[in-house]
């Protein structure tokens, strides 16, 4: 029996629904079409890049307060993340997760920056997804560009 080949996906590919961009993952179509075929280490710096993003994102608008609070809920809610994932990466599939259902963000060890604090959390999520769209459609124009 193969290998388990790590995947960034979440099960919300809206690349099927025409998106160059999937808004689970952040991935562009041509790099799912093409994740199988990558080496191990090249999925690994591609994930590398995506948590990076997610990280980077995330924290123009969410502050991590307490990690293993921010573990505990997802751990709770069984929100499956990999070991080496960021805090904020996770604190995303979080939000995407629970956006309908979290009142209060200091309960999943997370604060919402001061611009965005008086956001429920479904507008947060909202926000926070089509920046995460824009960085990664940016971020697809730029592999496209790698020979």
């Amino acid at each position: 029996m193969g290998a388990t080949i790590t995947s960034p996906c979440v099960g919300l590919c809206s690349t099927t629904l025409g998106d160059r961009v999937c808004r689970g993952c952040q991935r562009g179509d041509d790099e799912i079409c093409d994740w199988f075929g990558l080496s191990a280490a090249e999925r690994a710096e591609r994930m590398a890049e995506l948590d990076a993003l997610r990280e980077a994102v995330a924290g123009r608008f969410l502050r991590l307060v307490d990690a293993e609070c921010l573990e505990a809920q997802l751990e709770r809610h069984r929100i499956r993340v990999r070991p080496e994932q960021p805090p904020l990466s996770r604190a995303v599939e979080l939000l995407r997760v629970g956006r309908e259902r979290i009142r209060d963000l200091a309960r999943y060890g997370l604060a919402p920056r001061a611009a965005f604090a008086d956001l429920e959390a479904s507008e947060l999520h909202a926000r926070l997804s089509l920046a995460l769209t824009d960085a990664a459609e940016q971020r697809r124009a730029g592999l496209s560009r790698t020979p």
